[in-house]
């Protein structure tokens, strides 16, 4: 009996990769398995991640790897115990995409692309005789127990034995990921913790520590104009939270028109937001020459500079200008500028005060979501059985780096083989 003669039939609304790898567990167990999604096209989101190099997942090792999860690291670990970093290499090579590490630890395919093992997968799907829906719109249950959805043709219903939600968190919206699952599952019974940013950039403050509570925030129109889009690079980034917990890492980031984004600060992003939210604000620190001591900095900046201005000297002693001379000017008054002491000091540690993260519609990712508690080891919800939870709908969040997606196909296992077990 192939899975689309079977009596055994499951439903998985969501084409994003948790989705997908739900649907596919399923096939593999002879289930008949129908996908649903609101988009024209599955993996929307998938695509859009790696327009500049699918980051698959990460080489490292672990433990270290688990703890990428923050608090929800014992539920994570439990899920990569059955699909980690290296089984989603051997799975991508055995849809025939190489993969290799680059020098940051990342992994990526060959191609760097993100269609070409997108297709495969989803001819290896049809061919093991998962359907999909196109532009149906999951709208929640009907009293007698069916699911409900809009489409081009109107109201369609359908009833099966079980059913996998992979519907995404609430960011990028317009690819189909738009939070309008959340009074769906509420009023199911679920708990639900709201959804945040994370993955996200952050809007500046006040430029200066000491201003008044009313000073107007963001950079300066001179500093935008000149430097919003550039990145700033080498630097480290220090950040100490509400309970204690201290972030220092070195990277890079882009100065943005209203504050900061990329990599590194997206890395701090879980740490500040929670900061925020407690306090009003967070303060940060950046180091702008995060390979020299201070003592060393101290000794360059006090050094005699004759005739030169004091931009040149920086230039020519501590290879100082361009943005990060600019980010000296938006934090220090002329006269601290002039003070080798606090000057020193601020090289080794600029302040920057963020007020708030970025609108979720536009981050990366969203913490947040059903919570854990409320399902049981295979992800189905105790409050409704046969309605299993997979991807960025559940309550857990990581950083970039190949750490989302892996936790991501990881916990779709994880439900997919779970409704397959609960319907057998």
């Amino acid at each position: 009996m192939t899975s689309t003669d079977s009596p055994r039939h499951v439903i998985v609304i969501g084409g994003g990769p948790a989705g997908l790898m739900a649907a596919e567990r399923l096939a593999q167990a002879g289930v008949r398995v129908d996908v649903y999604d609101a988009m024209a096209s599955v993996g929307r989101k998938f695509l859009l991640a790696g327009k500049g190099g699918l980051n698959l997942t990460h080489s490292e090792a672990r433990p270290d790897f688990d703890s990428r999860y923050f608090e929800r690291q014992p539920a994570v670990a439990a899920w990569l115990d059955r699909f980690d970093g290296d089984a989603l290499r051997a799975w991508a090579q055995d849809l025939g995409v190489e993969t290799f590490v680059g020098t940051s630890g990342r992994v990526f395919p060959k191609t760097l692309k993100a269609a070409p093992l997108l297709r495969a997968w989803l001819s290896r799907l049809r061919g093991q005789g998962v359907y999909f829906h196109m532009r149906h719109r999951w709208h929640g249950w009907t009293d007698d127990g069916q699911l409900r959805f809009t489409s081009p043709d109107g109201e369609r219903l359908d009833r099966a034995d079980a059913v996998v939600l992979a519907l995404g968190g609430a960011s990028w919206p317009q690819l189909g990921s738009d939070g309008a699952w959340v009074p769906l599952l509420t009023g199911a019974g679920a708990e639900v913790a709201p959804l945040r940013p994370a993955n996200c950039g952050f809007d500046l403050g006040p430029r200066r520590p000491d201003a008044p509570a009313d000073a107007a925030p963001g950079w300066s129109p001179f500093f935008v104009e000149k430097f919003a889009g550039q990145p700033i690079k080498p630097v480290a980034l220090s950040a100490e939270g509400i309970d204690g917990r201290r972030f220092a890492r070195q990277g890079e980031f882009v100065v943005t028109a209203s504050g900061i984004e990329g990599s590194l600060v997206y890395a701090a992003s879980a740490l500040l937001r929670e900061t925020i939210a407690q306090r009003g604000e967070a303060l940060i620190h950046l180091d702008l020459l995060p390979g020299r001591e201070a003592d060393w900095v101290a000794e360059q900046v006090a050094y005699p500079r004759g005739s030169r201005s004091l931009s040149s000297h920086l230039k020519s002693r501590l290879n100082i200008d361009g943005l990060k001379a600019g980010l000296l000017h938006e934090v220090l008054s002329k006269e601290e500028y002039a003070d080798p002491v606090i000057l020193a000091r601020t090289l080794k540690a600029l302040p920057l005060r963020l007020r708030a993260p970025r609108p979720v519609a536009e981050v990366i990712s969203t913490a947040g979501g059903v919570r854990l508690e409320a399902l049981d080891e295979q992800l189905m919800l105790k409050a409704r059985p046969g309605v299993f939870i997979a991807g960025e709908m559940l309550d857990w969040e990581a950083p970039t780096g190949g750490y989302l997606l892996t936790a991501a196909m990881a916990s779709g296992r994880v439900a997919g083989d779970g409704a397959a077990a609960y319907v057998a």
